[in-house]
């Protein structure tokens, strides 16, 4: 049931990560996800310009990413050496296990997910799609950790960490979009800017629980969109799947230069509504575009700029 699954994904903003080192700010499994898929699209939209339009398999790379974060709700807060050991030895019999806690909950889901589900954990193989996700997985992982390493460099075993993780992302530098967004440029500055929406909180005047920061709440609102799509029962070549589950990734991605402004603030002054949505398609103009290949301009402001209906009106034209 689908009610079951996005209650998985929202208890995955209490779960917390590096909590065996010094911490300046929480760091949680649903934004490491979030900002994962944020880096994968980048990655990808690099590997695509390079081997040309259909190399790269998007709803491969979307469920993917789904089942990826299905997986760590439930073998999640391991030390990674320890994680990649029982793994490497009990791989086989730990998938099985997750996919047993799942059985109920996709009751009613479309069959042919489920069966992609299981699929991939029981059925090996390394398509690009895989290595971009992985790539993306660590990326993120450096992201964090540079700000742990910074907080406290001199706990032990840190430098031992820090090696680990380069050399996971050595492993894919042949991914075109791993070796620009390692440059530390443009393409790092989105990939770091819209990090930075795991800082900000959702709040609307009374607490949220578990607490959950705009990115994570970008990732869950994509997931469902996919899932609900999924549900309606569309045609799984339309493009619409890719559509929506971007849409809901990047939908606020603006609150990175405007922080979150809610409801109803902008209906509290008549015309307060379209100054801030003018000031937000000028950074994003002026900020945030700039950090892409100017061919993605229009997708990206397709994601972030267009208001509901008019998203929906354009994913209907291109099915």
């Amino acid at each position: 049931m689908i009610e079951n699954i996005i209650e998985r994904f929202s208890k995955a903003a209490s779960m917390q990560r590096w909590n065996d080192h010094i911490r300046p700010v929480e760091f949680t499994e649903l934004d490491k996800q979030a900002h994962k898929m944020v880096i994968m699209y980048v990655i990808a939209r690099f590997e695509e310009d390079r081997m040309g339009p259909g190399s790269v398999n998007w709803i491969a790379l979307i469920e993917g990413g789904i089942f990826d974060f299905l997986h760590r709700t439930v073998l999640t807060d391991i030390k990674p050496p320890v994680f990649h050991r029982m793994m490497k030895e009990k791989g086989y019999e730990l998938n099985k296990h997750v996919l047993e806690k799942f059985e109920k909950d996709m009751e009613g889901l479309d069959v042919d997910f489920q069966k992609r589900f299981k699929d991939y954990y029981l059925k090996s193989s390394n398509t690009l799609e895989r290595r971009i996700l992985r790539a993306a997985h660590y990326l993120a992982t450096q992201w964090e950790f540079k700000i742990v390493y910074h907080t406290a460099p001199f706990i032990y075993g840190i430098e031992k960490t820090k090696e680990n993780i380069e050399n996971q992302i050595e492993d894919h530098y042949d991914l075109i979009g791993v070796q620009k967004i390692l440059l530390g440029k443009k393409s790092y500055g989105f990939i770091d800017l819209c990090g930075q929406l795991r800082f900000q909180k959702r709040w609307a005047h009374i607490p949220r629980i578990p607490e959950t920061s705009v990115l994570g709440h970008m990732f869950i609102v994509a997931a469902t969109s996919y899932l609900c799509t999924l549900e309606m029962g569309i045609d799984p070549c339309s493009k619409r799947f890719y559509n929506n589950f971007y849409a809901g990734l990047f939908h606020d991605l603006p609150e990175v230069l405007t922080k979150d402004i809610i409801s109803p603030v902008k209906g509290s002054v008549e015309g307060l509504k379209e100054i801030i949505k003018d000031y937000e398609d000028f950074q994003m103009k002026e900020e945030l575009l700039p950090l892409l290949p100017r061919h993605w301009h229009g997708d990206m402001k397709y994601f972030s700029e267009s208001d509901l209906i008019t998203r929906y009106e354009c994913i209907r034209k291109s099915d």
